[in-house]
């Protein structure tokens, strides 16, 4: 079954995405967090929702941006290692909070947790991030974006 492209079919929409994504970028360099991160950070939003072209593009800008083969092979199961600091490990829970907003509110708890570790600045760009990202998810997943070897 063809899928529609959405980035073909409405261009000036995926432009806007596009940008979005760009000052999200900018927002977390701003704020101190690492652009290798911030690719872990996307790769494991698109882990969760199971998009495999991001899955793959975000591995691949993670291990050009310096990320280690062991930080991006263990992401999935980053609370039960010992591979991210505590900045990190917050940054990751509010990530995973905000992909997984259908099943329910962000809980407060995950912002108690996060503010020792994030500053103002790095909460929202983080959440900026994650609206991003899934928003990129569902434009590859519902366009059906190929991965081939």
């Amino acid at each position: 079954m063809k899928r529609i492209n959405l980035g073909q079919s409405a261009p000036e929409l995926y432009q806007k995405v596009i940008e979005l994504d760009q000052i999200a970028m900018q927002k977390l360099d701003e704020s101190g967090i690492t652009h290798g991160f911030a690719h872990l950070l996307k790769l494991r939003a698109s882990q969760m929702n199971q998009c495999a072209f991001c899955i793959r593009l975000h591995t691949q800008d993670a291990l050009k941006a310096g990320e280690s083969i062991d930080r991006i092979t263990l992401l999935n199961a980053w609370s039960e290692t010992e591979y991210f600091n505590e900045q990190e490990r917050a940054a990751l829970s509010l990530i995973e909070a905000i992909t997984l907003v259908s099943e329910g509110q962000v809980d407060d708890a995950i912002y108690e947790d996060a503010l020792p570790f994030l500053t103002d600045a790095q909460i929202s760009a983080v959440e900026w991030l994650a609206i991003v990202i899934n928003t990129w998810n569902r434009i590859a997943i519902s366009s059906r974006y190929t991965v081939k070897p």
